[in-house]
C-alpha cells in the first residue's frame, strides 16, 4: 500500500532578518559531564525566560559517545541574538567557559537569512561543520567576533575582549 506524501512549506515573509544558530557541547574529557550536565537547567531557565527575539529553541543529541549535544535556535534578527549574548546569564557562562571549559568543547555555526554564516569552535576533535572542508583560521583580529565573522561591519564588543582571553595585544602571529 502506497501513501502519499504531504509536503508543506512555510512563509517566511515576515522574518526578513531571521537568524539560525547552532550550537553544540561535546564532552572531551570525562570530569565534562559534570560540565554538559550543569547547563542543561541553565539553558533551560533562560530559554523560559522568553529573550526578545528569540522565536523557538530546540534540543537534540548528535552522539552518546563521545557526549555530544546541540541546539537550534531561530532568532528574529541579529542584533536580538547579539544583545542576548551581551547580557547575562549568557555573558556570564561565556566569560566562566573561556576561563575553563571544564572538559568540553564548545561550538556554534549561525546562518542569517539575509547573507551571510560564520562559526567558532573552541576545543573541538575531531573537525565538523564548516571546519571539516574550509581552512581554519586562529580566532583572532577581524576573526575574534560573531559579528566581523558573519560580514555584518558591526562594531559590537565581544563579551571577552581578545586581550582578556589571550593575555596579550592581539598579535595574529603569538602562537
Amino acid at each position: 500500500m502506497t501513501t502519499r506524501v504531504e509536503r508543506q512549506t512555510v512563509d517566511l515573509s515576515k522574518y526578513p532578518d531571521l537568524v539560525v544558530i547552532y550550537l553544540g557541547m561535546r564532552v572531551n574529557r570525562i570530569y565534562g559531564i559534570k560540565t554538559l550536565f550543569g547547563f542543561g537547567p541553565k539553558i533551560s531557565s533562560s530559554v523560559q525566560a522568553q529573550p526578545d527575539g528569540l522565536l523557538r529553541h530546540e534540543n537534540f543529541m548528535f552522539s552518546l559517545f563521545p557526549m555530544h549535544v546541540g541546539m537550534r535556535q531561530y532568532w528574529r534578527d541579529l542584533d536580538s541574538l547579539m544583545k542576548w549574548t551581551r547580557s547575562d546569564p549568557h555573558r556570564q557562562w561565556w566569560q566562566q567557559f573561556l576561563k575553563d571549559s571544564g572538559g568540553t568543547g564548545f561550538w556554534h555555526e549561525t546562518y542569517l537569512r539575509r547573507g551571510g554564516m560564520e562559526a567558532i569552535y573552541d576545543d573541538i576533535v575531531p573537525r565538523i561543520g564548516f571546519m571539516s572542508f574550509a581552512p581554519v583560521l586562529r580566532a583572532r583580529g577581524p576573526m575574534f567576533g560573531a559579528a566581523a565573522r558573519a560580514d555584518r561591519g558591526r562594531s559590537t564588543d565581544a563579551v571577552v575582549s581578545e586581550a582578556e582571553l589571550y593575555g596579550d595585544s592581539g598579535d595574529q602571529d603569538a602562537a
